[in-house]
């Protein structure tokens, strides 16, 4: 069970109807993959939860602008029989995007 699970709705991300050149997409953008979703208050960004269905999971905070392909990856589910849909997304070099880990206070290890 996890306290982070993001409702998925329909984001209306560009589709794209020919395959990328992955070669020349490496040379522009980094892949990142998660359970995607939207933003709580901006609709010009996205949440990418990395690994929706644990505990001590984070998420990435990108504008869709920065983003140059979406691919949809395999859904994965958990021991209840939930399924999350998974992306990979390519996000533009150089963009600024925000990284969160949400923790429990009881439950982090002080260093």
């Amino acid at each position: 069970m996890s306290y982070f699970l993001i409702e998925t709705k329909n984001l209306e991300l560009t589709r794209f109807e020919q395959l990328a050149d992955i070669n020349q997409l490496k040379k522009t953008h980094l892949p990142f993959s998660g359970s995607l979703g939207q933003h709580p208050y901006d609709v010009k960004k996205v949440i990418l939860l990395s690994d929706p269905y644990t505990n001590s999971t984070l998420y990435y905070e990108f504008a869709r602008d920065d983003i140059g392909l979406v691919e949809k990856l395999p859904n994965i589910i958990n021991s209840d029989g939930e399924d999350v849909s998974m992306v990979l997304l390519w996000v533009k070099k150089g963009r600024v995007g925000i990284r969160c880990a949400p923790f429990l206070v009881e439950s982090v290890v002080r260093l």
